[in-house]
Order: C-alpha cells, then structure tokens, then sequence
C-alpha cells in the first residue's frame, strides 16, 4: 500500500493518535474529515449523522456559512492584541451580547473550564468585598454528579473519581448536595461563609439528569434569601439546545430574549461557552450585572486571548443564526417529536428504558450496568449505520444533534436508532 493510500485509511490516523498523543479520551473508531449541516463525513467518504454536536458546541450546525465567513474576514484583518491594547470589535461584542442575556458586564474567556474557574472567583471575590464574608473563608455549594470541567479547582468538588483520583492535594471552599434536592440546599444555606450556588440546570455529563421543573426557581429564591449568588454553568445546556435562549429560561415561548418571560430565573452569573462560537473557535463568556462584575480590577483576572477580535466576530455571528435561524423553536419542536418517537420504540425493547431530556438534549438509559460495554457497543452499531452519539456514565447514550435538523432529518435519524436497537444483540 502506498504512502498516499495509506493516509487516507481511519486506522493510519488512529494509530497515529495513539502512537503520539495522550491517551486522555476514548473516542468511538471513527476518523471525521469534513462537516456540513447535521452530517459529518469520515476519511473513507462516509456519511454520518452527528447526534453528539461536539458536546453541544455545534449547535448552529457544521461549517455555518455566517460563523465561517465571519471567522475568516475578521482572521484577515487583526486576530489578536491581547488585553493591552483596545481593539475595535471588543466592544460592540461586549455590547451585543451583554443586550442579548440582559446582564451588565461581560467577562469574555476561551473554554468553558476556564468561564467556570473565573465564575468561581468572581462570587468568592464579591463574597470578601461586598458580603462581609472573612478572607479564605468562603464556601461555595456544588451537587454531585456535576461535571464543569478538568481543571484543579473543578475536579477538587467533582464525585467523578476517573476524573480525579491521584491529581490531589485538592483545593478546598466547597461543598457537595445531591442534585435536585431543595431541602438539601435550604440546610446548607443557612451553613456560616456558604455564599454561591453553582449548578448545571439540567447536568449532561451525567446523563441529561433533567431536575424538576420548578428546581431552578427555588434554587435561585433560597440563594437570595440567603445572600449567596446563583451561578448557572449553561455551557453545555444554553444558546438553545434545551428549546430556550438557556436552560434557565423555563418553558418560554420566545425569540431569544427569554429573560423577558415569566418563567425566566436570571442567574446572578451566568456562564456560556461551546455553542457562543458555534463551534467555530474557543468562546466563553462569564455574564454578571455591575453590583458583581465590579469587584474586578485592572490585573485581578484575564486572558492573552479572551475577547480577540476573531472571537468576538464569530460569537456575534453565531447569536445572529440562533436567533435568525428559530433554532430555540426547532430545538423545542424536534425535541418533543423525538422524545414521542423514542417512547414508540422503547415499547416494542427491552434494551433501552427509558428516554429523558428537554429540547434537542437527549439521552436514552440502556437495560443494563454502567459497567457494561453495551452502550459502547450499540454506538458502534450506531456508527456502523450511520449515525455517531457516545455513551456517558457507562449505559446512557447522549442524543444532541445540531439544532439546524430538519424534521425529515430527524425522523431518517429516528429510523436509523430503531433498526439498530431492534436488530442489536448482547454479547
């Protein structure tokens, strides 16, 4: 085989990965080239459906000709200055997004981690300076079961021991409840220093875990009565995956501009990464109103590629198609038609349980142990009929396409799920 023939085959660039790269994922043996819309192709030309979207980052859709052709404008013109210099996007970005989630202040980073590490020292600092609270002293509550990213401090209050056995010593202030339990959170509360709540409205990690429908408002209405800060960690679940602007938004109806409805439970910080760029380039945000942002002072907090101006451009980009687009409509709408179509199938099977999710975040329990490989193995059957997801928790598989799916989309993807569990068998 020639060198050229060679390349273009999945296992070259798989063995590659593994020969050279650390062995810190383990993705499904599918080698991805070109993307489109919903549809992914791999190295050997094959099509696939994308159910997964880069964990939710790709909401707008692969290659959206808007996100792209503001990407490469803006790369043309000026891609970085660092925060030493003033650039001439900065500005009408902070503008524009902090008037579309109806905050103050905008505090622009790169990843998700990275918006959740500043989130976490930005409530701490407003907890010294503006709550009374002693220095070292403050206590931020968490629940189990919450995934907000890698980092040292993040891992320190994860229950997820793959994720953090042997990288201790561990950072301390915070302390854990079990999801979706409010009584849990009005004990803890009434806890001395405790002054955040840092939470996932619905945490996708563990397995699109959806709490219940008044869980957010409560959680908000206690950290209020208590004078601590309600954080929502939307990284995953805003930029209308979940058939709102953000998950926190409830059951609205709207454009985009959900802080508008009654069911709307604005977060005192609000965190936002993947989907803000579409995909398209590292983007996150940390969203807060003067009485906290203001506590950050000139050299306390930044980042040499926060709030570039290729940034910027492909953020405000990827806002426009969301609302342009209806995509907090279609994610509502083809959520519903899914999760029906789902239920249908689950009736004739004993391999799958349960479906359960909101808007375009799904996942489908499988009738068997987080230690088993069947969930594993049914993506790969997936994969094999075109469709790609991933398991999470061992026998729960995310469903999370792009929210530009088509209705007929959707339903070649529901048939594609069917014949694959109707025809899987267990090893």
């Amino acid at each position: 085989m020639s060198v050229a023939t060679q390349q273009k085959n999945s296992h070259y660039y798989i063995d590659l990965e593994n020969d050279h790269g650390a062995h810190n994922y383990h993705p499904l043996p599918v080698v991805l080239e070109k993307g489109d819309g919903v549809y992914v192709w791999d190295v050997e030309g094959k099509k696939y459906f994308d159910f997964l979207s880069a964990y939710s980052a790709v909401n707008q859709g692969h290659s959206h000709p808007k996100i792209l052709a503001a990407l490469v404008e803006q790369a043309g013109k000026l891609a970085l200055t660092s925060r030493a210099f003033h650039n001439n996007v900065l500005g009408p970005y902070e503008k524009y997004v902090t008037e579309y989630f109806d905050f103050d202040k905008v505090l622009p980073m790169n990843t998700g981690a990275e918006a959740v590490e500043t989130a976490i020292k930005l409530c701490r600092k407003w907890a010294y300076e503006k709550n009374g609270i002693a220095e070292n002293q403050a206590v931020i509550v968490v629940c189990r079961g919450n995934f907000h990213g890698r980092t040292t401090t993040i891992i320190s209050f994860s229950d997820d021991d793959n994720a953090r056995d042997n990288f201790g010593p561990y950072t301390g202030g915070f302390v854990s409840i079990p999801y979706n339990d409010i009584a849990a959170l009005e004990e803890v509360a009434k806890q001395k220093n405790v002054v955040g709540f840092l939470v996932e409205p619905i945490q996708g990690e563990a397995g699109v875990y959806t709490p219940d429908e008044d869980f957010v408002a409560k959680a908000q209405a206690i950290c209020h009565a208590n004078n601590m800060l309600f954080i929502a960690d939307e990284v995953q679940t805003g930029i209308a995956r979940t058939g709102s602007l953000l998950a926190v938004c409830g059951n609205c109806t709207c454009e985009n501009q959900c802080e508008r409805q009654a069911t709307y439970t604005k977060p005192d910080i609000l965190i936002l990464g993947k989907a803000l760029s579409g995909g398209a380039y590292p983007v996150s945000a940390v969203l807060a109103d003067d009485h906290i942002m203001e506590v950050i002072k000139p050299g306390q907090h930044g980042s040499t590629f926060g709030g570039n101006p290729i940034a910027a451009k492909v953020a405000m980009a990827a806002l426009d198609v969301v609302s342009e687009e209806h995509l907090i409509q279609n994610a509502r709408k083809l959520g519903d038609l899914f999760r029906l179509e789902m239920n249908k199938i689950i009736a004739k099977t004993d391999l799958v349980v349960k479906v359960r999710g909101k808007g375009l975040l799904n996942a489908i329990i499988i009738n068997d142990t987080p230690e088993s490989e069947t969930a594993w193995n049914l993506c790969v059957k997936l994969k094999e009929n075109g469709l790609l997801a991933k398991p999470t928790h061992g026998n729960i598989i995310r469903l999370a396409p792009p929210l530009v799916i088509t209705e007929e989309q959707m339903m070649d993807c529901v048939a594609i799920i069917e014949k694959t569990i109707m025809e899987f068998k267990k090893d």
